[in-house]
């Protein structure tokens, strides 16, 4: 068993970077600027291996974030009762300093998709959304965090803003939100709004974690740019700039380095998180 008198209840005000096993030994050794790590819920729903081990390792000197891809929270469906059973047991054992899902759905009928798909803004979306978040709070004994998406297309049928649309989930459930800057630009690049318009209406006063990411850069058939949340590379520099608008205007939050695909040597990602880590000395407490 985990030594949970120890464990932070809550994410420092610091760099941290999503966990991936070959990185165990280097972080291990030398975590640098890496003050937290994250890791994906389904990768850890099984029982013992190699991982689990290295997960107990890492949670007794690490603060750990939650991050579940499966959920379906935006999904016309019921949740997945056997998903959510093992999302309990994992974070009863491990006890996270942070848990957070996406708006976003990815399963239909029996069919799970191996995506994080959009849903429109609309009084129907949205009371779907917060009977959900409902169910996996009081499953999971615990308050969530809900994050903004990337989007390439925007649904005609959509009445809320993104932002209105995460602050009455927000006020409705009681729960938190992740806020990811590189998904706010890669959707305001791809939809032709102001990024800076769009934290300046988002509910700053939620967000419980920021994340940044790679993105790849293409062109739609007008030859328009089009942004890829890839997750495959470094922080673009537009991105870092969105993320020093941003403290300025929120304070100090934990910000992960998300990098996913293509995973450099660690000296590439700790160097992320240092880049993290000055920007946040840069915010007044």
């Amino acid at each position: 068993m985990l030594d949970q008198t120890a464990r932070p209840s809550r994410l420092p005000h610091a760099a941290g970077v999503g966990y991936k096993p070959q990185h165990f030994a280097a972080l291990a050794a030398d975590p640098g600027a890496v003050g937290w790590l994250e890791i994906h819920a389904e990768n850890y729903m099984g029982d013992g291996g190699r991982p689990m081990a290295q997960l107990r390792h890492l949670a007794e000197r690490f603060a750990i974030s939650v991050h579940g891809v499966g959920l379906s929270i935006g999904g016309e469906g019921a949740l997945d009762p056997d998903h959510l059973a093992r999302l309990k047991h994992l974070c009863d054992w491990l006890n996270p300093a942070s848990f957070s899902e996406h708006l976003a759905w990815s399963t239909h009928d029996s069919a799970f998709l191996n995506d994080l798909l959009p849903l429109p803004y609309t009084d129907t979306t949205l009371a779907r959304v917060v009977e959900h978040i409902d169910q996996v709070q009081t499953a999971l004994g615990r308050r969530m965090l809900l994050e903004n998406p990337s989007s390439y297309l925007a649904f005609a049928e959509s009445t809320w803003a993104e932002p209105d649309f995460l602050a009455e989930i927000a006020r409705r459930t009681g729960c938190g939100l992740l806020l990811d800057v590189n998904n706010v630009f890669v959707s305001a690049t791809n939809l032709g709004f102001s990024p800076q318009g769009y934290i300046d209406a988002f509910p700053l006063a939620a967000v419980g974690e920021i994340h940044l990411g790679g993105h790849d850069e293409q062109s739609d058939d007008h030859g328009a740019p089009l942004l890829i949340d890839s997750h495959g590379r470094a922080v673009a520099d537009p991105v870092w700039a969105l993320l020093d608008y941003t403290l300025a205007r929120s304070g100090p939050r934990p910000v992960l380095i998300e990098w996913d695909t293509d995973v450099p040597d660690w000296p590439v990602l700790e160097g992320e998180a240092a880049r993290a880590h000055a920007a946040l000395q840069q915010v007044p407490a």
